[in-house]
């Protein structure tokens, strides 16, 4: 089965997730399992700040792995991870089961359609904010 690691983890060092992601990898690799890839997503504000072995978050670095393997390996690899103090948060999704499901699922995750390392972030926020305009503002040209 294809899985999707979506993980959170505390900014600062790059080496710390680093590290996470490398632990998270073998973990999958000693189960069996084979890791397709790996994208990181950089430093962003959390939705909303939280409170995570007795630490206040309000930003958090974001990493995405995806892997297949057998279900027992998702389920060690979330007792693992939410022992770390180094997490914020973490979510295992399931991708597809049958081999029709994942066979065209690339490794590598993107955002929005596009490479993770090709977003401007800034450029971005100006569309979101230009939309919203579009949509706030009355339409007076009634002829």
């Amino acid at each position: 089965m294809l899985y999707e690691l979506i993980a959170v983890v505390r900014p600062g060092k790059l080496l710390d997730v680093k590290e996470i992601a490398r632990s998270a990898g073998t973990l999958v690799l000693r189960s069996g399992g084979v890791v397709r890839g790996y994208t990181n997503w950089g430093t962003f504000l959390l939705p909303r700040p939280t409170r995570v072995h007795q630490m206040r978050h309000t930003e958090g670095h974001y990493f995405i792995m995806r892997f297949d393997s057998r279900g027992g390996a998702q389920t060690e690899l979330r007792r693992v991870l939410s022992l770390d103090p180094r997490m914020i948060r973490f979510s295992v999704v399931r991708l597809g089961k049958t081999l029709d499901q994942i066979a065209k699922v690339e490794g590598q995750a993107r955002w929005r359609g596009v490479d993770a390392h090709k977003v401007d972030l800034a450029a971005e926020l100006n569309k979101f904010k230009e939309s919203m305009y579009q949509k706030a503002r009355p339409d007076f040209n009634l002829f």
